[in-house]
């Protein structure tokens, strides 16, 4: 008989944080607030594509936003000046945001009165992929500069996302990117999601984007 007793660290804390966002998605559910984790890579425009987003929703909702950084405000300063409610998240050096941190989060920024928020999360495609922040629906950005091979590199980002913007579009001539590729490698993993293209530098494709986040928060809000 062995002396001591294995466990599975990483298991134990991913179970005990699934726990945790299904009890937090409840409680949006209960109070009407749709949450969305928007990743991406560091520079692939995620505060840019909040901020034209805002633009097209900030009269017909009312939002919040949960900036998530390592340290600095300077994103969070950015979205505060388009008058929505803003409140910067400090990870501590930790490179993910987990169902509790959320949490807390949404209780700081009063999300109870919020139809929609948004949590920017820390830039990476590594670990925020790793753990369930208790939001409604997954959405990432893919830049055109960073290349077509990254659903190649960083599957399970791009397997556990509703929606992915492939964004800066208006760049594709600089780049050498395949676009039909890219939607391809998106695809195999993950069938059902829907991609967007888009451009936060002229605004190409937010409609459509835009459009979708009202779907989806109208149907949140009406328990569908």
């Amino acid at each position: 008989m062995d002396a001591f007793k294995i466990i599975e660290i990483k298991q134990s804390v991913f179970e005990d944080n699934n726990q945790q966002a299904a009890l937090l998605r409840e409680d949006l559910k209960r109070n009407k607030t749709f949450l969305l984790n928007l990743m991406s890579s560091p520079g692939s425009g995620k505060t840019a594509v909040l901020l034209r987003t805002i633009g097209l929703l900030k009269d017909e909702m009312h939002i919040g936003i949960m900036e998530a950084d390592i340290d600095s405000a300077v994103d969070a300063e950015k979205i505060a000046a388009t008058g929505v409610k803003t409140i910067q998240l400090h990870t501590g050096g930790m490179c993910h945001l987990d169902a509790e941190m959320t949490r807390q989060g949404l209780t700081e920024i009063g999300a109870a009165d919020l139809e929609f928020v948004v949590l920017e999360n820390i830039g990476n495609l590594v670990c925020p992929a790793e753990f369930d922040t208790g939001s409604v629906k997954n959405a990432m950005i893919l830049s055109v500069p960073e290349g077509d091979d990254k659903p190649l590199k960083y599957p399970l980002m791009f397997s556990i996302c509703d929606v992915i913007l492939i964004n800066k579009i208006d760049a594709m001539s600089v780049f050498d990117f395949d676009m039909q590729a890219a939607k391809e490698r998106i695809k195999k993993l993950n069938p059902d999601v829907q991609i967007f293209l888009v451009s936060a530098k002229t605004g190409e494709g937010f409609e459509a984007w835009a459009d979708w986040i009202r779907t989806e928060v109208r149907k949140w809000n009406k328990n569908e």
